[in-house]
C-alpha cells in the first residue's frame, strides 16, 4: 500500500532503506536480528525473503504502479484431501496475476491450521497429521489474497464401521441424511438414541431454560405414543418460558444493557425492548421482519422499542461491528483499519456498511454514558461517512452487495434490510440457522457461531445448507427452524460415547454435554428447592417469583450471575457469556447467600 511505502522509504530520515548500501537498512539489519527489535528475528540473511527484499531495495525500493499486474487470486494444490493419522502433505501454492502470469509461491505464503490438536502446518507447507480424526482446514495466505485447503482425517480405516448402524433412507430426514453422509465418510460410529428421561430434561431445558417438573418426567415416560417426542416440543415451543428464555439470549446479543457506561444507575427502557423481543418471539414473528424492524427503527423507545436498539449502538465501529456478528455471523473488526487478513473484507467494506447509518438522526434525551434516556430516533436528509485514509466519501453499500439508494427521502437501512433479509443473501439464513444449531446442541457447524469466514469453513456445509433452505423456504419461521433441530438423530443421541466416536468434538456423532448457563442453574435450585430468588434493583423491587430468565437486563445485581458467566452485554459478540469453570463457583455453590 502506498501509504506503507512512504513509511518504509521517505520516514526514520530514510535509514530504513538504504540502495547504495542494502546491508545496512534497518529493514534488513532489525529483521535478521542483527540490531535489536521487537518483533524478533524474522528472517535468516541466507533465505528467498531476505534476497528478495535485497534487490527491491537495492533497484531504488520503488512503490506500487498503477500499470502493474496486479495479484487477482491464488490457488492450493490439493485443495481437498482424505489423510490418514500421523502423515505427511505438502502443499503447493500458485499466485494468478492479471498479466496472465502464474507463479509458484509456496515459499513465501503464509500457512495456518485452523485445529493443531487434528493437523499442524509448518511455514513451507508441509501438513503433519496426529492422531486423532476429524475435519480441519489450513488457511493459506499471500498478498491480500486467501484460500484454504480443507483436510478430513476417517477415525476408523473403512466407512463400513459406521454405516452398520445405519437406519433404513426412509427413516431418515435430509438433516439426518447429510448427518449420516459425514459419519460414513469419517468412518464415525454414533451413539445410540438417549431415553426418554434424557430427551425430556434435555428439551425443556434447551427451548424452556427450565428444568422438567416430576409429574411431567412421569407423564412422559409412560405416554406411548410414538409421536409424542414431537408432540413435547410443540408443548413446550407455546409456553411463556420459551420467549422469556430466548428473548433473554437476543437481548444480550443485541446489546440491551441496563447499566450505564459512566454509572451503575439503571437506564429507563430496557424492560420495554426486552417486552417487545419476549412477544416477537412469542408470537413467531418470522425471524426476517424481527430483523428489519430493528434496523429500521424510528421514534422513540415508548412508541417504538427497537429503537433502544439505537441507544447502545451509536457509532460507526458499533453498527458495522454489531450487524456483522450478530445478523451475518461475521467478524469484522479487522477491517477497520486494513484488509482483513483472514478474509476478503476490506476498508471498503467496513465503511461502505457504515455509511448505510450516517444519517441517524437523534433529538432529546441524554449521551449513552447518562441515565435515563429518552432519544427520538430520525432519519436526517443529509449525513456522510468518510473513508479514514482516502477521505473518499462513501456511498451506502451491503457488506460484499450492492450499492444502496440514498436519496434525500430515502433511508439507506430500509434498502440494507431488504438486501439483508432477501432469500438470495448467502449469511442472513445460516448464520440464524448455525446460530440456533449452536444453542441446541453446545456447538455450532460454524464454531465460534459468529466467525464465519473461509479459513473457518463448516464442519458439515451440507447440512448447514439443508438447515438454511429449509428456513428460508419456511418463510424464516424459527420454530420450525427449532423443530427441525430438535427432531434429528443428532439432537436425540445419548451423550455417552463410545470408542468409535469418542474423540469426535465436531460432527456431532454423540451429544456434547453443555452447563447449565448461570440464569437456568440458579432458577433451577430455585425450582428444586421451592425457594423463589429474590431480585432487588431496577425500577422498583421484582415481583415475588420472578425467574433468572425473566430479568430484562444484566443490571440487576446479583453476584451468583455473574460469577457463573452471565454477559455484560457490552457488545454482540456471543464470546461475553462464559461457560468455563472458574475458581469463583466453587464458593458460590456452598456458601453463598442465594
Amino acid at each position: 500500500p502506498d501509504r506503507d511505502h512512504a513509511a518504509f522509504v521517505s520516514e526514520g530520515r530514510s535509514r530504513r532503506v538504504l540502495a547504495a548500501a542494502p546491508d545496512r537498512s534497518l529493514l534488513l539489519r532489525k529483521a535478521t536480528g542483527r540490531i535489536p527489535h521487537g518483533g524478533g528475528r524474522r528472517l535468516a540473511a541466507d533465505s528467498e525473503g531476505y534476497q528478495l527484499l535485497y534487490r527491491w531495495i537495492e533497484t531504488g525500493a520503488g512503490g506500487p504502479r498503477d500499470d502493474g499486474p496486479t495479484l487477482e487470486r491464488l490457488t492450493v494444490s490439493p485443495d481437498r484431501e482424505v489423510l490418514t493419522p500421523g502423515s505427511l502433505r505438502q502443499l503447493s501454492v500458485t499466485a494468478h496475476f492479471s498479466d496472465g502470469e502464474s507463479r509458484d509461491v509456496t515459499g513465501r505464503a503464509i500457512f495456518e491450521s485452523n485445529d493443531a490438536e487434528i493437523a499442524e502446518v509448518d511455514e513451507a507447507g508441509l501438513i503433519t497429521t496426529k492422531s486423532s480424526g476429524g475435519l480441519f482446514a489450513v488457511m493459506v495466505r499471500f498478498g491480500d489474497k486467501i484460500t484454504a485447503f480443507e483436510g478430513t482425517i476417517p477415525f476408523h480405516s473403512t466407512p463400513a464401521v459406521a454405516a452398520a448402524s445405519r437406519p433404513a433412507d426412509d427413516e431418515l430426514s435430509d438433516i439426518d441424511r447429510a448427518l449420516w453422509r459425514q459419519w460414513d465418510r469419517l468412518g464415525i460410529v454414533p451413539s445410540p438414541l438417549a431415553g426418554d428421561a434424557d430427551f425430556i430434561r434435555r428439551a425443556t431445558i434447551d427451548i424452556c431454560g427450565t428444568l422438567p417438573t416430576p409429574a411431567e418426567v412421569s407423564d412422559y415416560l409412560s405416554d406411548d405414543r410414538p409421536d409424542k417426542q414431537m408432540l413435547l416440543i410443540d408443548r413446550l415451543l407455546e409456553r411463556p418460558e420459551y420467549a422469556s428464555y430466548l428473548a433473554k439470549n437476543w437481548a444480550a446479543t443485541l446489546t440491551n444493557r441496563g447499566g450505564g457506561y459512566s454509572t451503575s444507575k439503571q437506564r429507563a427502557g430496557t424492560a420495554l425492548f426486552s417486552a417487545w423481543i419476549r412477544d416477537s418471539i412469542a408470537s413467531n414473528k418470522p425471524y426476517d421482519r424481527f430483523v428489519a424492524e430493528i434496523l429500521t427503527a424510528t421514534g422513540s423507545q415508548q412508541s417504538n422499542p427497537p429503537t433502544i436498539w439505537y441507544r447502545a449502538t451509536r457509532t460507526p465501529q458499533e453498527y458495522v461491528e454489531s450487524i456483522a456478528q450478530a445478523f451475518l455471523g461475521v467478524r469484522i473488526q479487522c477491517a477497520q483499519c486494513h484488509h482483513h487478513p483472514a478474509e476478503r473484507w476490506s476498508q471498503e467494506d467496513y465503511y461502505g456498511l457504515a455509511a448505510v447509518f450516517a444519517r441517524i438522526g437523534r433529538k432529546g434525551g441524554f449521551a449513552d454514558a447518562e441515565v435515563p434516556t429518552n432519544e427520538l430516533i430520525f432519519v436526517r436528509t443529509t449525513g456522510t461517512m468518510r473513508h479514514p485514509r482516502t477521505q473518499e466519501t462513501m456511498q451506502p453499500r451491503a457488506l460484499g452487495g450492492p450499492l444502496l439508494p440514498n436519496g434525500r427521502y430515502d433511508d439507506p437501512r430500509r434498502g440494507f434490510a431488504a438486501w439483508l433479509t432477501s432469500a438470495e443473501n448467502p449469511f442472513f439464513a445460516r448464520t440464524m440457522a448455525n446460530r440456533l444449531w449452536g444453542h441446541f446442541m453446545g456447538r455450532g457447524i460454524i464454531h465460534p457461531i459468529d466467525d464465519s469466514r473461509s479459513t473457518n469453513p463448516p464442519s458439515n456445509p451440507e447440512l448447514l445448507d439443508a438447515l438454511a433452505a429449509g428456513f428460508v423456504e419456511s418463510g424464516h419461521d424459527v420454530k420450525q427452524l427449532i423443530r427441525t433441530i430438535t427432531a434429528s438423530r443428532a439432537y436425540r443421541m445419548s451423550s455417552v460415547p463410545l470408542d468409535g466416536n469418542r474423540s469426535d468434538k465436531q460432527n456431532f456423532a454423540r451429544f456434547y454435554p453443555k452447563r447449565l448457563t448461570a440464569e437456568v442453574l440458579l432458577d433451577g435450585m430455585s425450582q428444586v428447592l421451592d425457594v423463589p430468588t429474590t431480585f432487588s434493583g431496577g425500577p422498583g423491587q421484582f415481583p415475588a417469583g420472578t425467574r433468572a430468565i425473566e430479568l430484562p437486563d444484566e443490571n440487576v445485581p446479583l453476584n451468583f450471575l455473574d460469577v457463573f458467566g452471565r454477559p455484560a452485554r457490552t457488545s454482540s459478540c456471543e464470546c461475553e457469556r462464559s461457560d468455563e469453570p472458574a475458581l469463583a463457583e466453587a464458593p458460590g455453590m456452598v456458601n453463598s447467600t442465594e
